[in-house]
């Protein structure tokens, strides 16, 4: 099953278009996983086991593994979900940009190191940055577009023909680029007016939506400048709000996770 394929029928599955984002911070994971040589891998396994009813895909950010020389724990997290939750697309957020030779390398890191479904990459430099990893017919490539980050605009809004760039990276890709139709877009959720005309540019292109929770995007107005005609067409990504939310009274951390996750999910759909 293709990326697009996979990804299509969790969203009907699990009835959600919540990406679960896996940014594991030693600063702020709970004090039963400071010390313990493979905490972030137990961490993270507790919080995709408590929210992989309630998500579309999970995300893990690989800076957040590579800062603490983790990678080995990265790839137990990717075989994780592979063979618990084969049916849940998985996302490996590296941001990649790079050419020919060099670009392949960064693919079989996410495509064979770690097996992820799908790769965040940077178009700045250009096709040739992003045609390796379509040897690899059947991943995902999720390439940014319109960023939810302030600085976006600086480069993002630049005229280029008479429409931002952002917007001429959309076209590009939906056009030319889409060779195996299995790219997607990085669109913000700040931003609810350009993530609307992403959406009329790219059709039904899959876009990955990250800015709400911690980044303070409004829930409704990015489902309702984004979503397709059926209702879906989204990876709605929440990290910290999910995986540091503050227990209440009889949860422990993963309950907390689960309960913030179902509350999001939920309010996602109530403007599906």
């Amino acid at each position: 099953m293709n990326f697009i394929n996979k990804l299509s029928a969790a969203w009907t599955s699990n009835d959600s278009l919540l990406c679960v984002g896996l940014d594991p911070d030693m600063a702020k994971l709970p004090a039963q996983f400071q010390n313990d040589p493979q905490g972030i891998f137990h961490f993270c396994r507790e919080i995709i086991d408590a929210t992989a009813d309630l998500a579309c895909s999970f995300k893990p950010q690989i800076a957040y593994f590579a800062a603490l020389s983790a990678e080995d724990q990265l790839e137990q997290i990717c075989a994780y979900v592979r063979e618990q939750y084969p049916h849940i697309p998985l996302i490996l957020d590296a941001k990649r940009g790079d050419i020919g030779a060099t670009a392949r390398q960064y693919a079989r890191e996410a495509y064979d190191r770690y097996g992820a479904d799908a790769v965040t990459v940077n178009p700045y430099m250009g096709s040739d940055s992003v045609e390796p990893y379509m040897e690899w017919a059947d991943r995902g490539v999720i390439i940014l577009c319109r960023t939810s980050n302030a600085g976006g605009s600086d480069l993002q809004f630049l005229d280029v023909g008479g429409q931002p760039l952002y917007q001429h990276v959309a076209r590009l890709v939906a056009d030319k680029w889409n060779s195996n139709g299995q790219c997607a877009l990085v669109v913000g959720a700040t931003y609810p007016e350009e993530l609307a005309q992403v959406r009329a540019i790219v059709g039904d292109m899959p876009l990955l939506v990250p800015g709400i929770g911690a980044q303070g995007g409004d829930i409704a107005a990015t489902v309702q400048s984004g979503k397709t005609a059926a209702g879906a067409g989204m990876m709605i990504n929440s990290s910290r709000a999910i995986l540091y939310a503050a227990p209440q009274a009889g949860e422990d951390f993963a309950s907390a996770a689960r309960r913030v996750a179902l509350e999001t999910r939920d309010a996602i759909n109530q403007h599906r």
